[in-house]
């Protein structure tokens, strides 16, 4: 993203515009960007036009407020700035092992897939993916690491089924090479589905409700 409307991003929503429509004046942007009131309309249309923006035009002053593509750009700017102070390649993420519906292993065990991890992450997974419940107060990590690129593993068609595209973020539990997998289109939720080369319940003796440390590479 531009550095003129991250900057132009981050005043908004240092105003409020992150949560709700703030109200707000080209004059009183223009101060707050040091640049005049034509400019700062003239930046106000261009995050309309890049969707980093929705304005509402009131019978008084307009409102503004960052829409949720203008919210994941900030996103990565924070991932960036969080890696150049913390110093850091990855990310811990805590939580609990858990059962799934078992749908992740029928996929993941489809040839398409199958194939793409081998190439793409190193390893043939084990039929079956290792869930894990992130805690509460991690789950917020997860745009962090959605801001990342992660590995594509592409969508196919077989039999005359399609199977989307999957993004692939790598990690490691306990030292064992692994990776989180997110169909594309797809909202996270509190359970991450990971492939590994190995049975990690029976490699690493986990049960349901053990705690578990994930560490993904940023």
């Amino acid at each position: 993203m531009d550095e003129k409307y991250a900057f132009a991003l981050r005043k908004l929503a240092l105003m409020g515009a992150l949560d709700d429509y703030v109200s707000i004046s080209s004059r009183e942007l223009g101060e707050a960007l040091e640049m005049s009131q034509q400019s700062a309309s003239k930046r106000i249309l261009e995050l309309i036009d890049c969707g980093f923006i929705i304005r509402d035009l009131g019978t008084r002053r307009q409102r503004i407020k960052i829409t949720t593509k203008g919210v994941e750009e900030m996103k990565k700017e924070y991932a960036e700035y969080r890696r150049i102070f913390e110093r850091t390649d990855h990310l811990n993420i805590r939580g609990e092992v858990a059962s799934g519906m078992g749908e992740g292993g029928y996929y993941i065990c489809q040839d398409g897939y199958v194939k793409q991890f081998k190439q793409k992450l190193g390893f043939e997974p084990f039929q079956g993916t290792f869930n894990v419940r992130i805690y509460p107060e991690e789950i917020g990590k997860l745009d962090i690491i959605r801001s990342t690129s992660g590995v594509l593993i592409e969508g196919f068609t077989d039999k005359g089924r399609s199977f989307g595209n999957v993004i692939a973020y790598k990690a490691k539990i306990h030292n064992i090479e692994c990776a989180i997998v997110v169909p594309e289109r797809s909202h996270y939720v509190d359970i991450l589905e990971i492939i590994a080369p190995c049975s990690m319940r029976r490699t690493l003796s986990l049960s349901d409700g053990d705690r578990i440390d994930v560490k993904v590479s940023l």
